[in-house]
């Protein structure tokens, strides 16, 4: 049976996950605390967090963090009260897998819990590639650059993932958002474009000239694998 792990210090919220996850047949560990939420996580290894952003001792974003850099295909999902943009983008960002807003529906919470799992444990068609000088083991999250370790953070890694599953044809940023980030809309937002720079610098000879990942201006991105 698997472990889910809400990190939430609202009793109502708590009781409320706690009913709506065991129904479903899941096991559920509850703390209140952000840094004994991941201190938990950690030694429970659970299938999937739901994190409030609001916590005594450690904030959700840090806990997000944490979570993400310790485990990155832990998933998170999200809940809270704050509803600006800019917040979501930035957990995103930080690898989140979704988000939900306070007041919410346990069940559609229920469902984007279950969804974030499903995606984790998709098999991955091609666990171990390499392009140039790089490897990828997408299987243990890692990635090689001349034999030496790059470190990638949770949407790196995602991202570098749809690149070499869809390799030679051209993306679009709203595709990627979509299918990386899990976004249903589209505000105005350089994540896309910050995360291939970030890619290009860390995995590309020269990233003012890159041979692997390529604008397709107007359009969206390209990846090619190269000779």
């Amino acid at each position: 049976m698997s472990l889910i792990l809400v990190i939430e210090d609202d009793p109502r919220i708590q009781k409320a996950l706690h009913r709506q996850f065991t129904t479903e047949g899941y096991d559920v560990h509850v703390t209140g605390d952000g840094a004994q939420g991941l201190a938990t996580c950690k030694s429970l290894r659970p299938a999937g967090v739901v994190l409030d952003l609001m916590l005594p001792s450690m904030s959700g974003l840090e806990v997000c963090k944490g979570i993400k850099n310790w485990s990155a295909s832990t998933p998170v999902v999200v809940l809270s009260a704050v509803s600006e943009v800019a917040d979501k983008v930035l957990l995103l960002e930080l690898g989140a897998d979704d988000y939900v807003t306070k007041p919410f529906s346990p069940r559609e919470l229920m469902a984007r819990v279950q969804a974030a799992i499903r995606r984790t444990r998709k098999p991955v068609a091609n666990t171990r590639v390499s392009f140039g000088n790089v490897t990828a083991d997408f299987s243990g999250m890692e990635v090689f650059k001349d034999g030496a370790t790059v470190v990638l953070t949770a949407h790196e890694i995602k991202l570098l993932q749809y690149f070499v599953e869809h390799a030679e044809r051209v993306i679009t940023r709203e595709e990627l958002l979509n299918d990386v980030w899990n976004y249903t809309s589209y505000p105005t937002t350089r994540t896309v474009d910050n995360h291939i720079m970030k890619l290009r610098q860390k995995l590309e000879m020269d990233p003012a000239k890159p041979v692997y990942f390529r604008t397709i201006h107007g359009i969206g991105y390209k990846f090619v694998r190269g000779s």
